[in-house]
């Protein structure tokens, strides 16, 4: 595992078998705009840059050799430290390297505070410097270059798409007097980036996502046309299931056997649907997919198309990530015009946008949503493979699991299943958030330790109010589904069976770690609340029983609770986990119940230690309909 885990970059693809380089031999900067980024203003930044170096490269004291000219300036997608953000990658000699902007007012994004000036100075260093360190030497707060940029110069590469949004202050826009900039080179050696092995995420910061141009150039649709004019789809769906690759939406079903299930129904015709809705809180890897390499997921789509013999199929994706649905359409776009998909390709797609509701990441009511019908799920069998939309079978899999299908055909079923676990293949990626210090995006390989990725790459929790010496006091995996794991587990290995053991599960891969300050009935009432919120109400054990479980847990965090309480909050979660309709209500009880199970008496604690005073003595009800008027000093 070790040996594994040592050989890996994030910002190395794993491209071998495509034996090219995975960016431009010439100078560039990738600037992520991905959401994280954009939130501290990335847009701005990019845009300052492809300014300065229009300037640079052309107006007067640009240097003649070598020049701005020579230097690339792209977007790319997520370059994982997400708590660092803006981002900004350099690739020249000695690269590649990481660096990140940083702003000494945390209300002012980093990215919209940069002046022309030093816009102007980041694009000339980073096109002379001789290396890195060279480069991270700049000192942005010393750099004043003589000639202000002309007023609302853009440079000719940069789309109208990329203006600045109202929401976010433009760079033209002169921040706030006494905000200093800081420029920092990351260590890529850092076991955040050096334990990470890329396979989904291969080309997320190396490629302009919205480039169909690049995309091919790293392989994209190489699969895909190999499918079709080398493979059968049986020759398909074996390679998958030799694999292990199993569903990385939660439930960790084998990818190949719902193939199967779905290719082997009777003839007639049949659809796929790719599952983008992420609900989870703290979740964000199939939007850093969507948002950094579209390409990658159409093609994955496609191939399970082929394999279980679809025309047609659809990708869901809420309405919250407008950035994902905005690239996403883009490439399906430039995809169509290429041919590779479409009305000729043997399979057309479409995207639909759903409204948000957490229960439509649920297969059968995110099939419902398709149709155009309330997101109600349905009771099962017959499952999707065998009914799904039209009554007819439909294979549904969710981002990272298509995702992963190209780099299976591309380096071998084999291959990938030699990394991982038995029971357990391949690599997950996890969005690490909560009090850790390092959050961000991290793909590992199945098995890893908890302990790995939370303290080793998150560097674990700082210590803070409540908690003055640090450190982690629980890890909820799989969001408002999963639960919650004491730091004396963390060596557990993220496998499925190994967290469902300890009452908790993968789910889609939120990981939230929670300090010591944070109080664990507090946090299992938050879950709750969010279930409560989400439930579709169309089952009665979790349109009640989710509100009588937040209505316990609000009686005990209020000191109102007896101990004997607890039991009946124990009973009530086991019954609404087996009697709820759908997986929402089924799995809803799971963060009470796994706290109950390791963090006890901090619930008892919260139970009150007395006995309540006796009730009042009980008053005699007035008298119904007319009557006598109340006596003198008595009663009615």
């Amino acid at each position: 595992m070790a040996a594994v885990l040592a050989r890996a970059n994030p910002l190395e693809p794993a491209g071998e078998a495509l034996d090219r380089p995975p960016a431009s031999a010439g100078r560039q900067l990738r600037c992520c705009t991905a959401s994280g980024c954009r939130a501290v203003g990335a847009e701005p930044l990019l845009q300052a840059l492809r300014r300065a170096r229009a300037v640079a490269g052309d107006g007067p004291g640009a240097p003649a050799d070598p020049g701005a000219r020579g230097l690339a300036i792209k977007a790319v997608g997520c370059l994982r430290l997400c708590s660092r953000g803006p981002l900004l990658a350099w690739d020249g000699p000695g690269g590649p390297a990481l660096f990140a902007l940083g702003s000494s007012d945390p209300a002012w994004p980093p990215g919209a505070a940069i002046g022309p000036e030093q816009a102007r100075a980041l694009v000339l260093a980073a096109a002379t410097a001789p290396g890195p360190d060279a480069l991270a030497a700049l000192d942005l707060e010393a750099w004043r270059l003589p000639g202000p940029l002309p007023a609302g110069f853009v440079s000719p590469e940069t789309p109208s798409s990329e203006t600045p949004s109202s929401e976010t202050p433009s760079s033209e826009t002169p921040a706030p007097a006494g905000i200093r900039l800081s420029w920092e080179r990351l260590d890529l050696g850092h076991p955040f980036f050096a334990l990470q092995q890329p396979l989904v995420l291969e080309h997320c910061g190396w490629i302009d996502p919205d480039s169909i141009d690049e995309a091919l150039a790293q392989g994209a649709y190489g699969q895909w046309r190999r499918c079709l004019s080398q493979l059968s789809p049986e020759a398909v769906r074996s390679l998958v299931r030799r694999s292990g690759l199993r569903g990385r939406g939660g439930a960790g079903y084998p990818t190949g056997l719902k193939w199967d299930t779905v290719a082997l129904q009777p003839p007639g015709p049949r659809f796929v649907v790719c599952n983008a809705d992420e609900g989870d809180p703290g979740a964000f890897m199939d939007r850093s997919v969507l948002e950094g390499d579209p390409h990658r997921l159409l093609e994955g789509l496609a191939i399970a198309a082929f394999a279980v013999g679809a025309e047609r199929g659809y990708i869901y994706v809420r309405a919250e990530y407008p950035l994902a649905i905005e690239r996403l359409r883009r490439a399906l776009e430039q995809a169509q015009q290429r041919r590779l998909l479409g009305p000729g390709s043997g399979l057309e797609l479409e995207l639909r946008v759903g409204a948000g509701a957490y229960v439509c990441g649920e297969e059968t009511a995110l099939l419902q949503s398709i149709l155009g019908r309330r997101g109600q799920p349905r009771p099962r069998p017959p499952y999707p493979a065998q009914a799904g939309l039209w009554g007819a079978p439909t294979l549904i899999n969710n981002v990272e699991t298509l995702a992963a299908v190209p780099v299976i055909l591309r380096r071998g079923a084999d291959w990938f299943a030699a990394i991982g676990t038995e029971t357990s293949k391949g690599t997950k990626v996890f969005s690490l958030s909560g009090a850790v210090r390092r959050t961000g995006l991290v793909e590992v390989p199945m098995g890893t330790s908890l302990r790995t990725v939370v303290e080793t790459m998150g560097g674990g929790v700082a210590a803070g109010p409540g908690s003055p010496g640090g450190g982690v006091k629980a890890v909820q995996t799989g969001g408002p589904s999963g639960g919650c794991i004491p730091a004396h587990l963390l060596d557990t290995p993220v496998d499925y069976e190994s967290l469902q053991a300890l009452g908790s599960a993968m789910g889609s891969g939120g990981m939230v770690a929670v300090g010591e300050a944070m109080a664990m009935p507090e946090l299992a009432r938050h879950f709750m609340h969010f279930s409560v919120e989400e439930s579709c109400g169309k089952c009665l054990p979790c349109r009640a029983g989710t509100v009588q479980l937040e209505q316990l847990l609000d009686r005990l965090l209020a000191g109102l609770a007896a101990p004997g309480e607890l039991e009946q909050l124990e009973q009530l979660c086991r019954m609404v986990k087996a009697t709820s309709l759908c997986g929402l209500g089924q799995a809803a009880p799971n963060p009470v119940l796994s706290a109950l199970r390791h963090f006890r008496p901090e619930f008892l604690a919260a139970c009150r230690a007395e006995p309540p005073p006796p009730p009042s003595p009980a008053r005699a009800p007035f008298a119904a309909g007319p009557g006598p008027g109340p006596q003198a000093g008595g009663r009615p």
